[in-house]
């Protein structure tokens, strides 16, 4: 009987254990995951800002071309 429950129990160590390898892979997968998505996150923010500083350069120079057009009169 006791030869069972030591079969047994190395069985549920052996589940466990491939339990924990999984969770450590999946771990370290996320965490990789993390690191590019923040990267990427950051680029985008970038392009964001650059994209914003163009749109505002080109609305004063649109303002600026409106209000040089002469009144028909």
């Amino acid at each position: 009987m006791v030869h069972k429950y030591s079969v047994s129990m190395e069985k549920e160590l052996k589940s466990l254990e491939e339990k924990v390898f999984l969770l450590l892979r999946l771990y370290h997968d996320t965490c990789k995951e993390n690191v590019k998505l923040r990267k990427e996150l950051a680029d985008t923010l970038t392009e964001n800002t650059k994209l914003n500083e163009k749109i505002h350069t080109v609305a004063a120079r649109l303002e600026t071309l409106l209000l040089n057009i002469p009144d028909e009169e």
